[in-house]
């Protein structure tokens, strides 16, 4: 007597996922995505981190030509304050036009910024040719997330840094103060323009850094965490140094620090390493 099949079970039909089933495979990717995701974010911090060091890197080519045509002289723009009155606007040493209406910032693009014409980005477009905003990537790091709090009214915070004032990166033309309405302790950069002081120490003092760097400026917290740390850690900026070396997400000092044992602002630091 041979094998009668079930009439119920038809060939090529397979039973479906039961409900526990479908559970217990949601959970497992729930609890994949959940591993993987912060890693991901890490990568993506740590590539971004690393780009934003290359451009660094690439600005110091133009710096070079720059400084030496220029008598050791960093780009520096003077700007008129007001009736016999001037100062160097160091926001102003490259990039594109930014939004602040004050020091020239939404005033000068990127043709008036004297670093530019150092990049090998083609020519800056004639004044005439604006208002339309010229792009110079170069001074636009991926990793810049803007300022929580930039101490501006009417400009309270900002996702972009590049696009409040033209750069993501900033020239060291002073050290962190406590005063809002000027720079109490020039560095790089003498307050009415000039040749750069002699540095002692040209692989500790900084030139061009991502504006994390100015964090605790003005005695307030600007909330620029550009390179993963969260609400409650350090910022991070990265760096690049006289001698041409970039440091990278460099721990950034609390409140008026000027040096520290990766950096300094001085062109003599105040306290020997």
């Amino acid at each position: 007597m041979g094998y009668a099949p079930d009439p119920r079970v038809r060939c090529g039909m397979r039973r479906g996922f039961t409900l526990i089933e479908l559970l217990v495979v949601i959970a497992i990717v729930s609890l994949l995505v959940g591993i993987l995701l912060p890693a991901l974010g890490n990568a993506r911090i740590n590539a971004q981190t690393t780009v934003c060091g290359a451009r660094l890197a690439q600005l110091d080519v133009a710096l070079n030509l720059y400084f030496f045509d220029h008598d050791r002289t960093l780009p520096q723009v003077v700007v008129p304050l007001g009736p016999g009155n001037e100062s160097v606007v160091g926001a102003l040493f490259g990039g594109k036009k930014g939004q602040l209406p004050f020091l020239g910032i939404d005033e000068y693009g990127a043709e008036r910024r004297p670093l530019n014409r150092y990049l090998n980005t083609g020519p800056p477009p004639p004044p005439d040719a604006e208002p339309g905003v010229f792009e110079v990537e170069a001074f636009r790091s991926p990793a810049d997330r803007g300022a929580g709090n930039t101490g501006v009214p009417g400009f309270e915070f900002t996702d972009s840094m590049y696009d409040l004032v033209g750069a993501s990166y900033t020239l060291n033309d002073h050290a962190p103060d406590t005063n809002p309405f000027g720079d109490d302790v020039p560095t790089l950069v003498p307050p009415q323009g000039g040749r750069m002081p002699p540095v002692s120490n040209p692989s500790l003092t900084w030139v061009l850094g991502s504006h994390p760097i100015y964090n605790d400026d003005d005695g307030a917290d600007r909330e620029m965490r550009w390179y993963g740390a969260g609400r409650g850690d350090r910022p991070r900026a990265n760096l690049l140094f006289l001698d041409g070396h970039v440091d990278l997400s460099v721990p950034v000092g609390e409140g008026t620090t000027d040096t520290t044992d990766r950096y300094t602002f001085l062109p003599t630091p105040s306290r020997a390493q």
